[in-house]
């Protein structure tokens, strides 16, 4: 649990919010006395796939993760090469 003093909480409360958005709880200091406690929200069925897509920090794909399959690479790919196809595609 991270702890703050008041006044640094009022000095930086957005980023003490989003702290607790994304699941800290926050202990609220006056002169070494607690006085309050920030936490988050009770999402109740929501998993944390959904709660960062909700935030913005996530895009949530199409599909399911347990659904695709993966297959290994044959060849080695050329960095260099693939960074310069990349960069003259204008898509």
């Amino acid at each position: 649990m991270k702890s703050v003093k008041v006044s640094e909480l009022k000095a930086n409360l957005s980023r003490y919010l989003r702290m607790a958005a994304e699941g800290n709880r926050i202990l609220v200091t006056d002169r070494d006395d607690p006085i309050a406690q920030i936490v988050p929200p009770d999402v109740g069925e929501i998993d944390w796939q959904e709660r960062l897509a909700r935030a913005g920090s996530l895009r949530l794909g199409s599909q399911q993760l347990r659904d695709l399959r993966f297959s290994r690479i044959r060849s080695r790919a050329k960095i260099q090469e693939s960074l310069r196809a990349v960069r003259e595609d204008s898509r």
